[in-house]
């Protein structure tokens, strides 16, 4: 290959990456570790990053899927995206130590669907089915108190016993537009379906998907940095494509393949808020042994949210 490298322009979204739940429940993790010593249990990926979970686990977080695979006396950390009430219960049941990494939107989200259901009003709650932040939620309420909505079409044949009792929630992970246009089906449908308070898509969902529609229409290409379970990452490779920009979804820089950016002179790059920063600089670093980078941040809207630690992990 000859030494002349073809010019690029790279335009970096901002926000991007870790949010400060994702944030938070990393904290947790690792001030387990230190405070109680190696392993802390982690009930599910902490969250949905393989190289965030990969640098837990050297430090120390063994991973499990259920808290039968915990010991007796380890101590236990519940997931950013949620569990069911039955969980902190069976741990409190075995008296495990646990700590609660649930993002606090998401708790945000767990105590209106209590209130909503205990006002005797049954929740239409718009998610996608399987995800652990929906899991989560369903399990904050008697079976039945909820219904599912994860299309359009679910929102025109949805066929509640009293539509005139109704609420909706939504998992906080969603593509902004998809949701309105759910919303805007049941809302017809609906007219007295009661609204929760501000918006519940998280601020770092809505921020994230903000900068990749700011930068997309001038690129040809955007990559985003997350995992395939990552749903805040998929929703920004849709909002790209919607926007009419090609995007590729990649896990670390190795897995750019060097065809999708023939004959292309710009390149979106933006991470899900569970992709650390290092994997930014990293993708930029692969790209540059190739290409004569131009680089350029564009930053939409400036994230200043920190949440509290649990208490009692403040002091380790």
């Amino acid at each position: 290959m000859s030494g002349i490298r073809p010019p690029l322009n790279l335009l970096i979204a901002a926000p991007r990456g870790f949010c400060a739940g994702v944030d938070r429940a990393i904290r947790i993790v690792e001030l387990a570790i230190e405070k109680y010593g190696a392993p802390v249990y982690v009930r599910h990926e902490i969250v949905h990053n393989k190289f965030v979970v990969d640098t837990l686990k050297a430090k120390g977080a063994i991973f499990v899927d259920e808290l039968d695979e915990v010991p007796d006396d380890a101590p236990v950390v519940f997931s950013a995206h949620g569990v069911p009430k039955a969980v902190p219960a069976k741990a409190a049941e075995r008296g495990l130590s646990y700590l609660d990494a649930t993002c606090p939107l998401v708790s945000k989200v767990h105590r209106q669907a209590e209130r909503l259901v205990n006002q005797g009003r049954h929740i239409l709650f718009i998610g996608h089915a399987g995800h652990p932040e929906v899991i989560g939620t369903f399990g904050q309420v008697p079976e039945g108190a909820m219904t599912l909505i994860e299309t359009v079409e679910d929102a025109e044949t949805v066929n509640p016993a009293d539509p005139s009792n109704l609420a909706f929630l939504t998992q906080t992970t969603l593509s902004v537009d998809d949701t309105a246009a759910v919303l805007d089906a049941l809302k017809r449908r609906f007219p007295e379906i009661l609204a929760p308070g501000p918006d519940d898509i998280c601020y770092a969902t809505s921020n994230r998907q903000g900068a990749v529609k700011a930068i997309a229409p001038m690129v040809d290409l955007v990559l985003v940095i997350g995992a395939p379970n990552s749903s805040n990452s998929l929703r920004l490779v849709e909002v790209s494509k919607r926007s009419g920009t090609p995007a590729k979804l990649v896990q670390r820089a190795a897995d750019l393949d060097f065809a999708w950016l023939e004959n292309i002179k710009s390149v979106g790059i933006t991470a899900g808020a569970s992709a650390p920063e290092l994997l930014v600089r990293e993708l930029v670093d692969r790209i540059g042994e190739r290409f004569e980078i131009t680089e350029r941040e564009v930053e939409t809207v400036e994230e200043t949210v920190v949440f509290k630690l649990p208490r009692g992990l403040e002091a380790a």
